[in-house]
């Protein structure tokens, strides 16, 4: 019998030891449920293929032809990953629609004697929950901005602040990027799907009754949106402002971007569509500094010349209360720690 699940955090809480996603590679690299491994029934070419027949041949074909494909892979599945777990193992399995798929495995694997069950509606089941968390119902956590202009430390801080048992969500990391025109980061982003998909579960293992301390952030993050609940609960929330000299910044930009900074050659190429904004006298400053090996200089000069100029405009119909305006003179590990101790103080 198909599980039924109606919440997010019914899914989550699941309780069998393993959950196997048998969509393809493909789909699954979109986004999964949270904790899921990847057992194709069909392989994307495989998929393909039998859709194909489908369409062009006939249903019955693609079907027997689609079932011997699936009972090949399963039986590679269980020779190869699936061997170790003995008879008391209780897998989950779903896969797009809670159809063909996932009922062809999971009978196999009751075959063999393992408990095995389905996921009523599948994966559809787990985006509907995700959509309904993010785009239906209002966030119940406080949420708590923080807030400054470019090189404040305020991603290294809110990494700070978990360590120090404060919920935070870090937007950025969820996101794989760092929020600017030089923001893309190694690995690039995941999905749209998959990022609310991770920002629904870490919302869901939040307590609602304390604060969460989130970095202000404009609603789109490189290609990634963020949801309307959220980005609503951030427009009404209170604000913590961190302020630092530029040169102290501009220190902490040349070590935060350091892998930027690395590769001259596709730095000069992200500075470039900034002629349109700034100017090509402007740009080409920056250009000569980078050339010649000025990367703190260059870090100053964004910041005086773009980044803070966008900022003061961003925040020209600010409403958000102020809960704290903390200034830190440096932004060493001394800095950011005494930021932190200020932020905490400022949450109780």
């Amino acid at each position: 019998m198909p599980k039924q699940f109606d919440t997010l955090r019914a899914m989550l809480d699941h309780g069998f030891d393993t959950v196997i996603d048998v969509r393809t590679p493909a789909e699954f690299a979109i986004d999964h449920v949270p904790g899921a491994i990847n057992l194709p029934a069909l392989s994307d070419a495989q998929r393909a293929e039998v859709g194909t027949i489908y369409k062009q041949v006939s249903p019955f074909k693609a079907r027997k032809l689609g079932a011997t494909r699936v009972a090949r892979n399963v039986a590679d599945h269980v020779e190869g990953p699936l061997a170790k777990h003995d008879g008391a193992w209780r897998p989950l399995v779903y896969c797009w629609r809670g159809g063909q798929r996932s009922g062809s495995f999971t009978i196999i694997l009751q075959q063999i004697g393992w408990r095995a069950d389905t996921v009523e509606g599948g994966y559809m089941t787990w985006r509907r929950l995700v959509k309904t968390a993010l785009y239906d119902t209002p966030v119940p956590h406080k949420i708590v901005l923080l807030d400054g202009n470019t090189g404040t430390a305020k991603t290294a801080i809110l990494k700070r602040l978990s360590q120090r048992g404060i919920q935070v969500i870090d937007l950025e990391g969820l996101a794989g990027h760092r929020g600017s025109l030089l923001g893309a980061t190694a690995g690039g982003q995941p999905s749209q799907k998959q990022f609310e998909t991770n920002l629904a579960t870490l919302l869901a293992n939040l307590d609602p009754n304390r604060p969460v301390v989130v970095e202000a952030e404009s609603s789109k993050i490189g290609h990634i949106n963020l949801p309307p609940q959220l980005w609503n609960a951030m427009v009404d929330a209170p604000k913590i402002m961190i302020s630092a000299p530029i040169l102290a910044r501009a220190t902490f930009l040349e070590q935060a971007y350091a892998d930027v900074i690395s590769n001259p050659a596709d730095l000069e190429k992200r500075l470039k569509p900034l002629r349109n904004i700034r100017g090509h006298e402007v740009v080409d400053g920056w250009i000569d500094l980078l050339k010649a090996g000025k990367f703190h200089d260059l870090a100053a000069a964004l910041m005086e010349q773009h980044y803070d100029a966008a900022y003061v405009k961003s925040r020209g119909a600010d409403t958000h209360e102020v809960l704290a305006n903390l200034t830190a003179d440096c932004l060493d590990d001394s800095g950011q720690n005494a930021l932190t101790d200020a932020i905490i103080a400022a949450l109780k």
